[in-house]
């Protein structure tokens, strides 16, 4: 059995280097795709009219910022998951799983393990979280060839957060540091990734900020053209009716 490599750090950085810019072009691409009438679809008016929001511009900011940012963990939680295949491929010599459901199949110590990789620890409900638990028993049965050999280990990995319990008898759930150093053999591999994840980043997000700026101006103008009085005011019921009316009013400018 070969000993677990240890990642230098500019191993480390040269992979964030090379996958991090996906998480930033998607990130601006979901930004640019991002259409009106989807915008005012997706979020909840009332929300907005209970806090009293008085200015399409902000009316567009704070639809745009709650959009964007469910996004963001999603994009992001995917350049996570791609780190923590690099880390398990490099330091156990493990790999993407052809089994369904299964993120990670790695040995150590002689113990073969499989992992589902979550960006955070609050990832699902009752439901999602039994549905995982069917696909590590499906995956325990697939591999149930030789009853001399040991059953697979599932593991539950989260990238980040904490968990009070770990072992969830049918499987174990590690989450941030714990992780990390399950996959890296190092207790500090966690805070080792955050220096060259921010690498650049303040280019990245001035970029990002700068065309935010020019997606909210668009849109405000077409708030102000369709959902708004003449004297300037936002008209809620007829943002209420295109939200959650029964039939979608008819506009030139959003479609249907």
């Amino acid at each position: 059995m070969l000993a677990p490599k240890k990642l230098t750090d500019a191993e480390i950085a040269a992979h964030i280097e090379k996958t991090i810019p996906d998480f930033h072009a998607k990130r601006l691409a979901s930004l640019n795709s991002l259409k009106l009438r989807d915008l005012l679809k997706s979020k909840n008016p009332y929300l907005y009219r209970a806090k009293n929001i008085l200015l399409a511009s902000d009316l567009i900011t704070g639809f745009l910022s709650a959009r964007l940012s469910s996004q963001e963990e999603t994009i992001f939680g995917t350049f996570l998951e791609r780190l923590a295949v690099f880390v398990a491929e490099e330091v156990w010599g493990g790999r993407k799983s052809a089994i369904k459901c299964i993120d990670i199949d790695l040995e150590k110590g002689g113990v073969r393990y499989l992992l589902t990789i979550k960006s955070g620890p609050v990832w699902g409900n009752d439901s999602q979280v039994a549905k995982m638990r069917d696909y590590f028993k499906t995956a325990r049965r697939t591999l149930a060839t030789n009853a001399t050999v040991q059953p697979p280990i599932c593991i539950n990995g989260c990238c980040y957060g904490r968990t009070t319990q770990e072992n969830k008898g049918d499987y174990f759930k590690y989450c941030g540091q714990s992780f990390w150093e399950f996959l890296s053999g190092d207790e500090n591999f966690y805070t080792r990734i955050v220096e060259p994840i921010g690498h650049r980043a303040q280019e990245r997000n001035d970029e990002f900020a700068a065309q935010f700026a020019k997606v909210a101006n668009q849109l405000t103008s077409q708030v102000l053209n369709d959902f708004c009085e003449a004297d300037g005011s936002i008209n809620w019921e007829k943002l209420l009716a295109f939200n959650s009316g029964k039939h979608t009013p008819r506009s030139p400018k959003l479609g249907h």
